[in-house]
């Protein structure tokens, strides 16, 4: 009872003093609106990077080789020398095969949903009298299509029979539909191109055409009619056409729904690919990397600059708070005569000491409230602008109130206790 009474008694000498508690919470405000503001904006860049990251494949591990790190490299004569800034060529037997893909495919059959693999097999220009394209060749596999989004406007996909057969199709963008055969798709399906790869002619035949994303290749300075766009063929034909070893640096697994952690998925890939093919390479091994772990890096990054420009803000509500105690010791100047009169009539110094920290934790309170409410508004303003939606840091308007209550307490205890300790004589005789 004799807190709400106290609480009562506060909220009387805020309205009381209107401006002078206004001027008093504004540094609080301050402090807990630009927090708020920032953490607002850092929710919403982290949820956005989160669904764009998923968005290019949350689910999918890139396998590739790395060089072995090494300190030092043992010759045969025991001298030992540092290597750590050496370069290997990546030899074929170096490279990753598919039967040690389909030994992992065979190992984690439940895991693995499917596997995709591109190639570059080289740029090159496709001609037809005097008109031309840009093309750069990616020899793939049937797999490549679940981790690239690739619109299809007319024909098909190419299939596993394409691949097996080593067939001489592929896959043309709208882009080179326009320069070749004047923008008719249709037209297109079944024709043979001629396409020079360093002063050689090679020939493919058009089995479908996909929309070029010219949003994907914004930073390009070719115009439109000169725009480079990629061309896909099967990844055998690839291999034969440029003769290339065989074997891959690198490929993608798409995880099934069943994986709870592709994170850790990936590190028993490594494990498991090192142990079985690598343990004697002495040059080089298995690394992998998610979306996962790129977006967890990211967001540890934003998250960092944040809590640093967030604990910068926060030095205002250091400010507040002795603002806070200021107006306390004043309120305790005033109010000098009514202490000496209460403790006169018989209260403690603990009833004198609480009301005046509830006082304090109430004014900080509503600062600190006011603060949450102009920290969202800034923070959504920001968010808008930066063209992201809002998400409002809850964690933060949390950890907000009850830093302000904190504030509240520590900065007015020492008025608090101030009032407490008065001599009611003295008190009394105050003018």
């Amino acid at each position: 009872m004799l807190i709400w009474e106290n609480i009562k008694l506060a909220l009387q000498g805020l309205r009381s003093n209107k401006m002078r508690a206004l001027l008093t919470m504004l540094g609080i405000i301050i402090g807990i609106g630009s927090v708020i503001a920032i953490m607002t904006v850092s929710s919403s860049l982290t949820n956005s990077i989160t669904d764009t990251f998923a968005e290019m494949g949350a689910n999918n591990v890139t396998v590739g080789l790395k060089q072995q790190s090494e300190e030092q490299e043992t010759r045969s004569n025991g001298m030992k020398f540092g290597v750590s800034n050496r370069r290997i060529s990546l030899e074929e037997e170096d490279r990753i095969t598919d039967e040690m893909i389909e030994e992992v495919k065979k190992k984690y059959s439940t895991e693995v949903g499917c596997v995709s693999l591109e190639e570059s097999v080289g740029s090159g220009t496709v001609k037809s009298g005097e008109n031309s394209a840009n093309v750069t060749l990616s020899g793939i596999n049937t797999g490549f299509f679940n981790t690239n989004e690739l619109t299809l406007l007319t024909g098909r996909f190419l299939t596993e029979d394409d691949v097996t057969g080593s067939k001489s199709v592929i896959m043309v963008s709208n882009k080179v539909v326009e320069n070749i055969f004047d923008g008719d798709n249709n037209a297109a399906l079944g024709q043979k191109i001629n396409i020079d790869i360093n002063n050689v002619y090679y020939s493919f035949y058009i089995v479908g055409v996909y929309e070029y994303d010219e949003d994907a290749d914004s930073f390009s300075s070719d115009s439109d009619e000169d725009v480079t766009t990629s061309a896909y063929l099967p990844i055998t034909t690839g291999k034969q056409t440029m003769h290339t070893d065989d074997g891959y640096e690198k490929f993608t697994i798409v995880t099934n729904s069943t994986v709870e952690s592709v994170t850790d998925f990936a590190d028993e890939i490594a494990a498991y690919m090192n142990q079985k093919f690598y343990v004697q390479n002495e040059d080089y091994q298995i690394s992998t990397t998610t979306m996962s772990t790129m977006t967890d890096s990211m967001n540890e990054m934003i998250g960092t600059v944040s809590v640093a420009i967030a604990f910068i803000a926060g030095i205002s509500l250091l400010v507040g708070g002795i603002g806070v105690m200021n107006i306390m010791l004043v309120s305790i100047t005033e109010r000098t005569r009514e202490i000496g009169t209460r403790k006169a009539l018989g209260a403690k110094n603990s009833s004198i000491r609480l009301q005046f920290i509830i006082e304090s934790v109430i004014l900080c309170l509503i600062g600190g409230v006011l603060g949450i409410i102009l920290g969202l508004i800034l923070g959504a303003v920001a968010a808008s602008m930066l063209g992201y939606s809002a998400a409002a840091p809850l964690a933060a308007i949390a950890g907000s109130v009850v830093f302000s209550m904190v504030i509240g307490v520590f900065f007015g205890y020492y008025p608090a206790n101030k009032a407490a300790k008065m001599n009611p004589i003295e008190a009394l005789r105050y003018e």
